[in-house]
């Protein structure tokens, strides 16, 4: 019988959070959509778009190769893997429609920056150095989205090592609770301990009394039953005396 993970299964735990991360790379393109092309926050959305894109196609391979070797190993069943397939496959095609986005603005983009460009060069056909002073403004703003681009991925690196430094710590907590309680329940079963064998020693002691006092009920019964022996013997002895006599 194949094995079928519950709401534990980390695949499903995955999936939601690809799923999450598409929401959020939605919500970000949406926000760069009014942001003007040239300006700083465009820069930024876009190197953070870039980043969290890469995340996703990441994590979208892994939970595919999680559930190819699921398959293989036969942990899930048939209609599951069929079923976790097509969810693979949605999210595929959610990647997709975001790398399509993503570039419809950045072509939109260029195509209007190349029509611009032309009309400079129609207008200032005379100046030969016109162009040249346009790549370079080009080119600074390249080198500047690059720079954002390294501090952002900084800042995210810092955010999330922070966030990492936040779990270690709560889980810290967490173990430092578990340490206590399970200090306080050895104690209770060391001193359980204690009254179990004080207990032990009462039963044993209880138990020897109750022999002796067996063992002497046992003698005086076979003393009295001794006795009456004799009698019997005595009163037997004067009969036999008195018939003798008589």
């Amino acid at each position: 019988m194949a094995l079928v993970y519950l709401d534990s299964d980390p695949w499903l735990t995955e999936h939601e959070a690809c799923e999450k991360l598409f929401r959020e790379i939605m919500e970000q393109i949406t926000v760069r959509s009014r942001e003007q092309k040239t300006s700083q926050a465009y820069a930024r959305l876009s190197s953070s778009i870039r980043l969290r894109m890469k995340q996703y196609s990441s994590e979208v391979q892994q939970l595919k190769d999680k559930l190819s070797q699921a398959s293989a190993s036969h942990t899930v069943t048939f209609q599951e893997a069929e079923r976790r397939t097509r969810q693979v496959e949605l999210l595929q095609s959610r990647e997709k429609q975001l790398q399509q986005l993503f570039n419809d603005r950045n072509t939109t983009y260029d195509a209007n920056r190349s029509h611009l460009i032309q009309q400079s060069g129609a207008v200032f056909a005379d100046a030969g150095t016109t162009g040249w002073g346009i790549d370079g403004d080009e080119d600074s703003a390249i080198q500047q989205t690059q720079h954002m681009s390294v501090a952002d991925l900084r800042q995210q690196q810092q955010r999330m090592v922070e966030d990492q430094e936040q779990g270690l710590e709560a889980l810290s907590k967490v173990i430092s609770r578990q340490k206590e309680i399970a200090e306080t329940i050895g104690s209770e079963v060391d001193l359980q301990n204690e009254i179990i064998e004080d207990l032990a020693d009462h039963m044993d002691r209880t138990d020897h009394r109750v022999r002796n006092e067996t063992r002497q009920v046992t003698v005086i019964d076979r003393k009295d039953r001794t006795c009456w022996y004799w009698v019997v013997i005595i009163l037997l002895f004067i009969t036999i005396l008195i018939i003798a006599f008589v």
